[in-house]
């Protein structure tokens, strides 16, 4: 038997030999106090079993003391082999009484092993974070209250399909990307990749708001990408295979009417004015120019309303270009419908791409027969940033316009037409005048005539707060006589005869003080013949 002094004595090779005698499990790559400990541990685990089987005495010392009965009469019971397990009760009680080193040998051994399994407990409890640890202070303590760092698993199927959805834009090598509404159908984050070979076996086209489902990225990929087409613009693929191109679409003017009057509390008298004087059709190219602070952006705001509330199967889209991120953010707000905004303070090359892409995604819906609006606000400031993106011609008009660069816009507002046998796209623009600008003029008598209704605010009414701010003499709309009723129209004509004589300001006053006692247009009308 050892004890923990005689152990420890020993050197490394000494204390491996004597652990290998009693069988401890890896001990080769133990140091010398862990062997110490375990060669206690497995000593006193095999006391037990080894003194009931082989009956060996401990090792012969010298004993001052007289044997005592107890002792002779176990000495005699192990002879006679009687009953096992009271014999080694017997012998322990004698070693206990006759052996005081061995009693203190025992004692440490117990002692040792209870301390080693306090020390496993608290290993256990501390967890791996004493391996992990960042390191310890200069005293040697080390954080073991923290928790356990919790691993989280994550089970991705990248076989797995979802839907996505947006709007269609190509590349110059013949693939595209599904951009999202949320950032405007720039490029963002949510992008789709759509491979050539799925563009030209669908038929899609610029602008096209595809769903269908989507892949995640594999290894090596940036962008989720379009595994099927489920839908284009709302219809299924094979339909749109046969669409004809928008520009080969015939156009007409504009026969039905949108109806602008609302009832009850939401009536506006700016909405009911262009009702009578200068009403809107399906398919409209109007223009409203206006000088700042006339309140344009209010009577827009009140148009888009009227339209959402009045023709639910209009798409409505409001378009923002070169603006004040508050009126942007009032507008998404206050009215239902798609917004696109590019503020002022972005680049001009972000204007042009927002104003191309909403205007490729109206036309994808009128070549499906849908009737979509847009309303513009402005188109004066969408020429300027054309301009400054176009490059240099060598030709360059007044106020320092390049010679090609109205081309676009020009061709973003004669988009709107009626289509014969369905489908329309009515653009309701913003032009500025007075702005002390050269340029801005140039762009307005440039645009002057394009369009089939024009609405003309005055500066006097606005500086006088009388609002809306309509010149009602100098307001009209081509053709007329298709919108609006054959009665209607001779009641008009005789109230632009009685306001001709008038100024802006005492023609608005006559409107206005007339309207206010009447809840619609066909009740001011009747009134008016008295």
């Amino acid at each position: 038997m050892y004890d923990i002094e005689q152990l420890n004595a020993f050197i490394v090779p000494e204390l491996k030999e004597i652990a290998e005698q009693f069988s401890v499990k890896g001990f080769k790559r133990m140091a010398k106090m862990d062997l110490v400990h375990a060669i206690l541990d497995a000593q006193a685990n095999k006391e037990p079993a080894a003194g009931s089987a082989t009956n060996e005495k401990p090792p012969a010392r010298k004993n001052t003391k007289r044997p005592t009965k107890k002792m002779e009469e176990s000495i005699s019971s192990n002879k006679a082999e009687e009953k096992p397990s009271s014999a080694n009760e017997d012998e322990k009680g004698q070693n206990e009484e006759n052996h005081p080193r061995d009693n203190k040998r025992r004692r440490n051994s117990q002692k040792n092993q209870s301390s080693n399994d306090r020390r496993k407990n608290n290993d256990k409890e501390q967890g791996r974070g004493r391996d992990h640890s960042h390191g310890s202070d200069s005293k040697g303590h080390q954080n073991d209250r923290r928790p356990p760092k919790k691993e989280y698993v994550f089970d991705v199927k990248v076989d797995g399909c979802i839907a996505g959805e947006g709007v269609l834009e190509l590349m110059n090598d013949g693939y595209g990307f599904l951009r999202s509404g949320d950032y405007n159908y720039l490029s963002s984050p949510d992008d789709i990749y759509v491979s050539s070979g799925q563009i030209k076996s669908s038929g899609l086209k610029p602008g096209d708001t595809v769903k269908g489902f989507i892949r995640p990225p594999r290894p090596g990929e940036k962008y989720f990408a379009l595994t099927k087409v489920e839908s284009v613009n709302g219809m299924s693929p094979e339909k749109i295979k046969n669409r004809i191109p928008f520009d080969y679409l015939k156009p007409l003017f504009p026969e039905e009417k949108l109806n602008l009057s609302l009832e009850g509390e939401k009536n506006t008298l700016s909405t009911r004015v262009m009702d009578l004087f200068t009403p809107i059709g399906k398919g409209q190219r109007g223009m409203i120019v206006a000088q700042p602070k006339t309140g344009k952006t209010s009577i827009l705001k009140d148009v888009a309303n009227a339209i959402a509330h009045n023709h639910p199967e209009v798409y409505l889209m409001v378009l923002l270009i070169d603006e004040r991120p508050e009126e942007v953010t009032d507008m998404e707000r206050s009215v239902r419908a798609e917004v696109l905004a590019s503020t002022f303070d972005e680049p001009a090359d972000r204007h042009v791409k927002v104003s191309t892409i909403a205007l490729e995604k109206a036309k994808r819906l009128v070549e499906g027969g849908m009737d979509v609006v847009i309303l513009l606000d402005s188109i004066t400031r969408l020429a300027r940033a054309h301009n400054t993106v176009s490059p240099a011609s060598g030709k360059v008009l007044s106020g320092g316009v390049e010679a090609n660069a109205l081309h676009k816009p020009k061709k973003f507002f004669g988009a709107a037409r009626n289509i014969e046998h369905g489908g329309s796209l009515t653009i309701l623009a913003t032009a500025l005048i007075e702005t002390g600008s050269k340029m801005d003029e140039v762009i307005f008598e440039e645009f002057k005539g394009t369009g089939n209704m024009e609405l003309q605010l005055d500066r006097r009414l606005s500086n006088r707060r009388i609002y809306p701010a309509i010149d009602l003499v100098a307001s009209s709309t081509r053709r007329e006589d298709l919108l609006l009723g054959k009665e209607q129209l001779q009641r008009m004509w005789i109230l632009r005869n009685h306001l001709a004589d008038m100024n802006s300001e005492e023609a608005m006053d006559f409107i206005l003080n007339h309207m206010k006692g009447t809840r619609s247009n066909e009740e001011f009308l009747v009134s008016m013949n008295g």
